[in-house]
């Protein structure tokens, strides 16, 4: 990698820092900042940069690997997948559907709603949207 990513973990975010992580490397990838086959920061290294643990990362980089943005392979470490742009099949769209609604119910419940207020709001953001 010619240049480390910027990344930032913010403490006072509802959402886990491996997810941050993970949102953050994906967009980079999306937009082509991270480029195919170029090289992620190594666990341990990124770990020590953001002041998170090691396993915290390497969900953020399973996370990844499991949407096929990343490919890693012990000893080479973690890169991008050589067609991380492949359109989404129903395994994939499961998977962002499930990251996204865990994301609005941690944000939900740090905000302090309860299950039914949750729920609530869902139905009427449904119900509101074409």
């Amino acid at each position: 990698m010619s240049e480390p990513p910027v990344l930032s973990v913010t403490t006072t975010d509802p959402t886990p820092p491996y997810e941050q992580v993970r949102r953050q490397l994906a967009a980079l990838i999306g937009s082509g900042s991270l480029r195919r086959g170029e090289r992620l920061p190594p666990l341990r290294q990124l770990a020590g940069d953001l002041g998170l643990a090691v396993g915290t990362v390497a969900r953020a980089y399973r996370e990844l690997e499991a949407a096929g943005l990343v490919v890693s392979r012990r000893g080479g470490g973690t890169r991008v997948a050589d067609d991380p742009a492949r359109p989404a099949g129903p395994a994939d769209d499961e998977s962002v559907l499930r990251r996204a609604a865990e994301d609005y119910v941690w944000r939900a419940r740090a905000a302090g709603a309860d299950r039914g207020s949750i729920l609530d709001a869902l139905h009427r953001a449904l119900d509101a949207t074409p």
